[in-house]
């Protein structure tokens, strides 16, 4: 009778606890309102003048003698920041934090102290959320592009789970090196999907981003729950366009790391950083996230904190966002669409049916303005379940009205038929799963010229 009592006390706390679990578009809401936040890159690129650091220089070249966290999180509150975000591991594989997956760690550094834990303390000390930032790229362990063990996959997760289970709650995962154009880590290579469920399963209200989802375009979320923005990889939000929840970040002084000439340069004005950041983000439902770099003393420059006071005297923070609207969820799953045959009706010479599922979403197949009903075939070449198409429409969103079909036993099957569900140039369909060895796509309604950026079809865990 114990046990049964017991085990019928953990199933409704375990019930109660997924009923309140919040839902994504009112996490993503509170991140919105979070509005202003610090990014702190602190590791061995702090000592070699290097953003990316040397992953054979030892552990101990890391030495930070004044190390003081609360130094940091204090500028942060008199700038008005509402949440702090460290970069626990860059891409050269150098641990902040107390790690039994490696010995390249703050722990065999010179200060031997989990820089990680005093971080969290002190900003949780001031109510302040925590974020981090990782590299799924990783130097040091050789988790590099056409070198992707299934070990690899066992060793970030075994990194996640520490750091998810032993510093609290975790606001967002902002995850770098993954199928961007210099880290070449595809989500193929190692699965996102698998990743994302990963991390919900241990912090389900924890939000995960990819920094690297330049590639795709603005007007849905793939691979990240928050479209994001590095604008010192030239990316910026188009507040024309703009609707989905998202984050944009950039540094304070020139680079990410600490580099010798910080404490003398003239940073940029508190004004600019307020009028050109903070406001017109915030007025698009974006959340802006400064990078401050720490010194080889472990502390912020005197001209990095005069900075941020004065950011504080011009913009106050009322932790309430623009009202987002909700989008639909994230596309996390691999798309089998990708790189197999593509097919269809006449199409201009240069922009060729496969154009339409390479992968790029600024290459387009383009029908020949001759043909009256364009049409678009994707073979899957083997019998595969889907339950997902997503359409990406040229930047116009020429497209009106199509059909989607699948190809079972050499019968076609429509999921859909009829007006295109949003004028936003994706257009996402969800639908019960099916089974079939190609996908079709015939447009019967249009404005002006086709043309068809991508055709992605999916496999959803849901």
């Amino acid at each position: 009778m114990k046990k049964l009592l017991l085990m019928l006390t953990i199933f409704f706390l375990s019930a109660a606890t997924i009923s309140q679990a919040k839902g994504l578009h009112e996490l993503q809401q509170e991140f919105v309102n979070l509005k202003f936040g610090l990014f702190i890159h602190f590791g061995m690129g702090t000592y070699l003048n290097e953003d990316w650091a040397d992953p054979e220089q030892p552990a101990t070249l890391f030495n930070p003698q004044k190390l003081n966290c609360d130094q940091w999180a204090d500028g942060a509150q008199s700038a008005g920041m509402s949440f702090g975000c460290i970069s626990v591991k860059h891409h050269n594989g150098f641990c902040m934090w107390n790690t039994a997956t490696t010995p390249y760690s703050v722990m065999n550094s010179g200060i031997a102290r989990d820089v990680l834990k005093e971080f969290t303390d002190a900003m949780h000390r001031r109510n302040m959320k925590v974020m981090f930032h990782f590299s799924i790229l990783d130097l040091r362990e050789k988790i590099l592009p056409r070198h992707i063990k299934p070990s690899d996959t066992d060793f970030i997760k075994a990194q996640l789970r520490e750091l998810l289970t032993g510093y609290g709650p975790v606001t967002a995962l902002m995850i770098d090196g993954w199928d961007a154009p210099w880290g070449r880590i595809s989500y193929d290579d190692i699965s996102f999907e698998d990743i994302y469920r990963y991390v919900k399963s241990i912090q389900p209200e924890c939000l995960v981003m990819d920094l690297n989802g330049a590639k795709y375009p603005g007007d849905a979320l793939f691979y990240s729950d928050l479209k994001t923005y590095e604008q010192g990889a030239g990316q910026r939000i188009d507040r024309s366009k703009a609707w989905l929840p998202s984050m944009s970040c950039d540094h304070l002084q020139p680079t990410w790391f600490w580099k010798s000439w910080f404490p003398s340069m003239e940073l940029p004005s508190a004004e600019s950083m307020v009028a050109n950041n903070i406001i017109p983000k915030n007025e698009a439902g974006c959340t802006f996230i400064m990078n401050v770099a720490p010194n080889t003393d472990g502390l912020l420059d005197d001209n990095a904190l005069q900075r941020l006071a004065e950011i504080g005297r011009l913009w106050k923070n009322n932790l309430k966002g623009i009202e987002i609207e909700e989008a639909p969820e994230p596309i996390i799953s691999a798309n089998i669409a990708k790189h197999r045959h593509a097919t269809g009706s006449w199409s201009y010479d240069c922009e060729i049916h496969d154009f339409a599922n390479d992968d790029n979403f600024r290459s387009y197949w383009v029908s020949n303005r001759a043909v009256k009903e364009p049409w678009l075939m994707i073979d899957l070449e083997t019998e595969q379940e889907f339950n997902t198409v997503a359409i990406t429409d040229n930047s116009e969103c020429t497209l009106k009205a199509y059909a989607l079909e699948y190809r079972k036993n050499g019968e076609w099957h429509k999921v859909f038929s009829g007006d295109a569900p949003t004028t936003r140039q994706v257009k996402i369909h969800r639908f019960n799963k099916v089974k079939g060895d190609a996908v079709r796509l015939t447009i019967t309604g249009y404005n002006g010229e086709v043309a068809i950026a991508e055709i992605g079809v999916y496999n959803e865990k849901r």
